[in-house]
């Protein structure tokens, strides 16, 4: 229910700050630009194994998981999709094809003319995703191309079947969705609650696949690639800016202290995402912050620390190590730690964590910050 809310809420409101980093976007197009995101595909190995929610063991070849390594890459160059929405994608190849290349001699004699994996005949389905010409997906020769495939799954302004069929991206608060029921809501299945059995698998998949960023010279942390973009940190209209940043009275000792974050108030399990590309250097329980996450970035060629405060153990989706991409779901907004109600405490450290905060709205204003849908009608130009 409260995913429900907060999903409602923000269908209906605008909120200030998207409006004035709207403004800022428009006056600084070169801010958001396109690129391949921070989700890596490293070496493939020749097998792997992995075990389903029901506890069935899963093999996997070179090939099964070269196409894992195709969706993913796909994901990782279509804006707003991120690890969660790779995950899903897996989720769904893993289910209807396990990974494979399927032709169709039955409805598609001319499908084994291209490259293959073997040959199904689950009524006139091809491919990784079992998706249907005669729904609109796609030729057969299309359909027969892991990444068009991958592409027509994610959908959205980049992707090739213009929101009819609905990839991911055009189904409205995806995000809030189980992975299994968002898996379903692209392929409108007659045995829906099948897809949740492999997110054990695709998780491991995807943890497998994706390398680790590389260690930089003495102690300064993972190299970071430069972001491909700059997201709000909140879904557009979920929120409201408190512009606590600074000089202040404290709400706990009413004494006066400078507040090194801003607070963004918004009802408690909205999601949290990720301002740019970069890599998890904590994520825990850390004294006032309460559930604490901050990423490294470069931005603009400049190291970036981006901090996000007080949420529940239960509302931290991430782990020290991992690779994310700008407007991934990384938590949920709680109100643990020093916290007076439900916000997100935002922290922006230029130079690294060692130097000190800036106003976070400013200075998301000033690179042009945009929310998802924005970011994606960009990527439509890419």
């Amino acid at each position: 229910m409260k995913r429900l809310i907060v999903l409602l809420i923000s269908l209906v409101l605008a909120g200030p700050l998207a409006g004035l980093v709207s403004v800022a976007a428009l006056m600084n197009p070169g801010a958001s630009s396109c690129g391949s995101g921070s989700l890596l595909v490293g070496s493939t190995p020749d097998s792997f194994s992995a075990q389903t929610r029901d506890g069935r063991t899963i093999a996997l070849d070179k090939q099964q998981l070269t196409h894992a390594g195709t969706i993913i890459t796909v994901g990782a160059r279509t804006v707003g999709v991120g690890r969660d929405g790779v995950l899903i994608a897996l989720m769904a190849a893993l289910t209807e094809s396990t990974l494979r290349m399927l032709a169709n001699t039955g409805s598609y004699p001319e499908s084994t003319s291209y490259p293959n994996d073997g040959v199904d005949s689950d009524h006139d389905s091809l491919g990784l995703f079992q998706m249907r010409p005669a729904s609109g997906w796609g030729t057969v020769a299309e359909l027969m191309n892991p990444q068009f495939q991958a592409r027509a799954f994610f959908g959205g302004p980049s992707g090739p079947n213009a929101g009819s069929p609905r990839g991911l991206l055009d189904i409205g608060g995806w995000q809030l969705l189980d992975p299994g029921a968002a898996a379903q809501a692209v392929e409108v299945s007659a045995y829906p609650d099948r897809y949740q059995n492999y997110q054990p698998v695709a998780d491991s998949i995807l943890a497998a696949l994706t390398r680790a960023q590389p260690a930089s010279p003495a102690g300064t942390g993972p190299t970071v690639p430069e972001t491909s973009r700059v997201v709000l940190p909140l879904p557009a209209g979920t929120y409201t800016n408190t512009d606590s940043f600074g000089w202040r009275t404290d709400p706990y000792t009413g004494a006066r202290a400078f507040h090194a974050g801003s607070d963004l108030a918004a009802p408690a399990g909205t999601p949290i995402l990720a301002v740019a590309d970069g890599v998890v250097s904590f994520a825990g329980q850390r004294g006032s912050y309460g559930g604490l996450i901050t990423i490294e970035h470069t931005v603009e060629g400049e190291r970036v620390t981006s901090y996000y405060a007080h949420m529940y153990d239960s509302g931290i989706h991430v782990a020290a190590g991992d690779s994310v991409a700008a407007g991934q779901h990384i938590g949920d907004v709680g109100s643990a730690g020093k916290s007076t109600g439900p916000h997100l405490h935002i922290e922006i450290h230029p130079g690294g964590a060692g130097n000190p905060a800036v106003n976070a709205v400013d200075w998301l204003t000033a690179h042009g910050a945009t929310d998802l849908t924005q970011a994606q009608a960009a990527s439509a130009e890419c």
